[in-house]
């Protein structure tokens, strides 16, 4: 089901960036930034029969959507220019100044290295090249968004390119993104990565998630109702939302030896609440209410991950025989 080619115009670029960017000196640099990729670009194509210039149109969206700010979101449209028009820095370093200049340069830098090494390097070895370059972390969000677009194009590739830039993909941009805590990332292009890589597994766990989608969600409307119903009496202030588990990460609990009955957390629940103390009470009142599974309960709050992810995760059997995880933690946290 994954192929996907939605092209973004600069009008969707322009509302993501006009909703926090305010200043009309900083909406002027990316309209220009625009204006000059264009023109740039102008009589190429990529493989999808589109103008090239949707491509770094794409990738200042997805900036956008993060909001970064409007010289990330410039450097994002300029991404290209160098190494595919010819464009020579001195230029784009006289029309937007010295930081652009220097974020598209070290974009260039890592293109062209990594075009050089991608089959010759061992993925950590490409992960430090690529790290070490970007001097500035908003050379690896720009490369991200660069990377997360190029995958959702990838069915215009061949089979044989597909395989290989969905395996540099897992081995190199997920980890980073990861890394980053910008996770809405990793889990696209892990997904993405798996659709190409395996595509009968992938097939399978959608058609398991199909199946069972309707009965979760039913189970976990519920859930919601309790815990609702739990909470509100209490003085804790509380948003509840859920996320459902993605395909990569179940092929993954799968491939070590789980059936797909026995992932547990496919479904789960995010508490949201204000303070960290809040947490631990809501937790309370979570545990009191519910049976907790033995050995599921996480404190990454009293000690965060190494990217400094912090929540609490417990999972818990409800009374009408499912298992969810919950997972609690503060707005800032989230």
């Amino acid at each position: 089901m994954i192929p996907e080619d939605v092209v973004y115009t600069f009008d969707d670029l322009k509302r993501e960036y006009e909703s926090y960017i305010i200043w009309p000196s900083d909406r002027k640099t990316i309209e220009e930034a625009y204006e000059f990729a264009r023109k740039k670009h102008e009589g190429q194509f990529r493989r999808s029969g589109q103008p090239y210039i949707t491509h770094p149109v794409a990738v200042a969206y997805f900036l956008a959507r993060l909001k970064t700010g409007p010289e990330t979101i410039a450097a994002g449209l300029l991404h290209d220019t160098v190494e595919d028009t010819g464009t020579k820095n001195s230029e784009i370093r006289t029309r937007f100044g010295n930081t652009v200049a220097d974020l598209v340069e070290a974009l260039t830098k890592i293109a062209d290295v990594t075009h050089k090494h991608s089959l010759h390097i061992l993925a950590e070895d490409h992960r430090k090249i690529f790290v070490a370059m970007a001097k500035d972390v908003r050379v690896i969000i720009i490369k991200l968004c660069d990377r997360l677009h190029n995958m959702s194009t990838l069915q215009y590739q061949p089979r044989d390119k597909q395989i290989r830039i969905s395996q540099e993909t897992l081995d190199v941009y997920a980890p980073i993104a990861h890394r980053l805590g910008l996770y809405k990332i990793q889990l696209r292009l892990e997904d993405i990565s798996l659709y190409y890589l395996k595509p009968t597994e992938y097939a399978e766990i959608e058609r398991l998630l199909a199946a069972k989608h309707e009965s979760l969600n039913a189970a976990l409307e519920r859930l919601k109702a309790r815990i609702t119903a739990i909470l509100s009496p209490t003085s804790i202030p509380f948003v509840i939302s859920s996320r459902v588990k993605s395909i990569y990460s179940i092929y993954k609990k799968m491939a070590s030896g789980h059936s797909f009955d026995e992932v547990y957390d496919i479904m789960a629940l995010r508490i949201i609440t204000q303070t960290e103390n809040q947490c631990y009470e809501v937790l309370g009142f979570i545990h009191a209410n519910f049976k907790p599974i033995p050995g599921r309960f996480k404190d990454y709050i009293a000690m965060p991950k190494p990217n400094l992810y912090q929540s609490l995760h417990t999972t818990i059997l409800t009374d009408d025989g499912n298992v969810f995880e919950i997972q609690i933690r503060t707005k800032a946290m989230d």
